[in-house]
């Protein structure tokens, strides 16, 4: 009877094992926090040559120039299987990379410099730029594709930079920020990259951290 147990006991151990180890990376992440400072980005090339390939590129599309140049850091999992990605420089101060990335494509629309942060907004992506909270020297870029900004951000975040009428059409969405405030009040709702989980509705698998130019989607 007691090796009976001794195996039923054996049994659940490994289920309770099986299940722990099965969770999303997106669930375990909410409770790590993510500090990015100069030490954690690899060896970049210089501001000099990072221009020059930026202006250079023969791509359309603004999140491909990115992740070509700077090294991706972190990733932000939100509803509907959507995802931000941080990546982050010290080659650039906020106000010289806006000028560089709107030179090589121009944004739809770009925001006022606000609490250290400015948005450019593309055809199909949202690119927030930020000084690192944890490094001043470091430059974060996060590419948000319109899907996860429509989904998971906040409007009273996005509405310090835009107004609401305007985001309700560049989001394609009636009322987007009326329906998204309703659905904010639960309080999980997105208010840009802060790397904890607090604020954000689901943190990505860390272990992306250390990505860099040359890593391919």
């Amino acid at each position: 009877m007691l090796k009976n147990w001794k195996v039923y006991i054996g049994l659940l151990f490994i289920i309770l094992f099986a299940a722990a180890c099965s969770s999303p990376f997106s669930d375990r992440g909410m409770q790590e926090d993510v500090t990015i400072t100069s030490e954690d980005i690899p060896e970049e090339k210089t501001k000099e040559e990072l221009i020059s390939k930026i202006k250079g590129n023969t791509s359309n599309e603004i999140d491909d120039i990115i992740e070509a140049n700077f090294s991706l850091m972190d990733v932000v999992s939100g509803e509907g299987n959507q995802s931000a990605e941080i990546y982050a420089t010290t080659r650039f101060e906020l106000s010289e990379l806006e000028a560089v990335l709107s030179s090589a494509i121009g944004p739809e629309k770009v925001s006022e410099v606000k609490d250290n942060q400015q948005i450019l907004i593309y055809p199909d992506e949202f690119v927030t730029l930020k000084v690192s909270p944890d490094d001043s020297k470091v430059l974060l870029i996060e590419v948000a594709k319109d899907e996860f900004v429509r989904r998971n951000y906040s409007p009273s975040f996005l509405s310090t930079y835009f107004a609401i009428r305007f985001l309700d059409e560049v989001l394609d969405v009636d009322d987007w920020g009326k329906r998204r405030a309703k659905e904010c009040r639960s309080g999980n709702c997105y208010g840009g990259y802060t790397g904890k989980g607090y604020g954000t509705p689901k943190r990505g698998d860390t272990s992306f951290r250390g990505g860099g130019p040359s890593a391919g989607k």
